[in-house]
């Protein structure tokens, strides 16, 4: 294991990128007989009676009667740009806990948000990340990327007859599901309408939220001024464009790339986010590849 080559930098810094080939473990993902550990994504613990109802009033997801399980939501600020971005599992157990698991270096900055407006509810907020560790389990990939299981630190099930799989195979497959990441896909200028969370991570019948405003007006307008698109590139190229590369139409920048991947049936693809009048049969390169939309 000590051989396997780990990513050095990113949401995903510490994991480990395949275990000798990618193809075979993308295509047991898809077969739903894979498993990964997650455990170097961070987590943050929000125990309290209080908790659910907090983070309803916190979030663009409806938590005020969450039913238990696996959610995710967003933060935004008050122009409606996302700020933070996790997954949420609360079991509604004696623990009296919700669990936010979030990409690395992001935990930090989440819990000095949470802190700041606890006020004077019953809810103690902290870092959990050497507690918890969250794998992806065998199964059909979900809406979330999951079937996931959060497990004491360390602890890992023995998962017969399932293969582990690295961040390789993960990737290629949000890629292709159109799953965006915050940091990835997204700017300081993202908003959720343009990254299909609508319905989502974010829910549309509930309550006032920060930045709910331009999430509710840019629904209303049905006008977001951007696109998540899903970008079949060039597969005679060797080298891929870096996240972040622009996208152009005859030499004039209209977005830019976020992840890129090579997946095992659909080749070079990448997510990328463009202006909302790019049309699907448009012409476009990134970084002198080739580029066309799913």
């Amino acid at each position: 294991m000590s051989n396997l080559l780990k990513v050095e930098a990113g949401p995903d810094k510490g994991a480990i990128w395949h275990f000798g080939d990618p193809v075979k473990e993308q295509r047991a993902l898809a077969e739903g007989k894979a498993w990964a550990d997650l455990s170097h994504l961070e987590i943050v613990a929000i125990k309290g009676v209080d908790r659910l109802r907090w983070l309803h009033d916190l979030t663009t997801q409806h938590l005020e009667a969450f039913s238990g399980g696996w959610s995710s939501g967003l933060i935004l600020d008050h122009l409606g740009h996302i700020e933070h971005q996790f997954l949420i599992f609360d079991a509604l157990d004696s623990s009296e806990t919700s669990w936010l698991i979030v990409d690395v270096d992001r935990a930090a900055p989440l819990i000095d948000y949470l802190k700041k407006m606890q006020f004077s509810l019953r809810v103690e907020v902290r870092d959990a990340s050497t507690e918890k560790s969250l794998l992806r389990v065998p199964g059909l990939t979900d809406d979330l990327g999951g079937p996931f299981q959060l497990v004491n630190h360390g602890e890992i099930p023995n998962f017969e007859g399932a293969m582990q799989v690295g961040i390789w195979a993960l990737e290629a497959e949000r890629v292709a599901a159109q799953r965006p990441r915050i940091g990835l896909e997204t700017d300081h200028k993202s908003i959720p309408n343009e990254l299909n969370l609508l319905n989502k991570s974010v829910h549309l019948n509930k309550g006032c939220y920060r930045g709910q405003e331009t999430v509710a007006k840019v629904h209303n307008l049905g006008q977001p001024p951007r696109k998540l698109v899903l970008l079949h590139l060039d597969g005679s190229e060797v080298d891929l464009p870096a996240t972040g590369a622009d996208i152009e139409r005859d030499g004039i920048k209209v977005g830019f790339i976020g992840t890129v991947a090579r997946h095992h049936e659909l080749g070079n693809i990448a997510l990328g986010i463009v202006k909302r009048n790019v049309e699907p049969d448009t012409a476009l390169t990134v970084g002198g590849i080739a580029a066309r939309i799913d």
